[in-house]
């Protein structure tokens, strides 16, 4: 839970930077990657990204603007486009948060209670794992994955260090 919103600010701002990284390693060819037909693809994965950083700001009476969630891109150049809007817009909408606005408890998905602080860190965590899934999918599809947290499998043997034995 976050209790103090220069972290959350933080935090924010350089898991943007990384989920942007995915973004911008999609080719339009790869969209329609999906584990079966009845999973997300990576088009549906970015789209829903993009709802989530709205549709949950939301319950805590957050108006995010930057786009019209039920009339979301297709095309990789409008998700990229409207990924950042909506991330860096949640920034503007928590500008004026403090740590006591952190404290404050909202009804989340209808039957939650979470204070102000832990739905910033689920919102957070929520862009994460999805991002995670996105990499798995760019692997199937034989797309190069972009360093977050450290190298990929693909740049140790350039820094001349020995892969990770998987």
């Amino acid at each position: 839970m976050f209790s103090c919103i220069a972290d959350f600010h933080r935090a924010w701002k350089e898991e943007v930077e990384d989920t942007l990284k995915v973004l911008e390693a999609l080719p339009a060819s790869a969209l329609d990657q999906a584990v079966t037909p009845a999973h997300r693809d990576l088009r549906r994965l970015a789209q829903h990204l993009v709802e989530s950083i709205v549709q949950l700001p939301a319950q805590m009476g957050l108006e995010i603007q930057g786009v019209e969630v039920g009339n979301l891109p297709g095309e990789i150049e409008g998700l990229r486009r409207a990924y950042g809007a909506v991330a860096h817009d949640l920034l503007r909408a928590t500008a004026a948060w403090d740590e006591a606005e952190l404290q404050k408890e909202d009804t989340m998905f209808g039957y939650l209670q979470w204070k102000r602080g832990q739905s910033l860190l689920a919102l957070l965590v929520h862009q994460v794992h999805h991002r995670g899934q996105m990499t798995v999918l760019m692997r199937q599809a034989g797309l190069k994955v972009p360093e977050f947290y450290g190298p990929t499998k693909e740049q140790w043997a350039p820094m001349g260090l020995p892969e990770p034995v998987v």
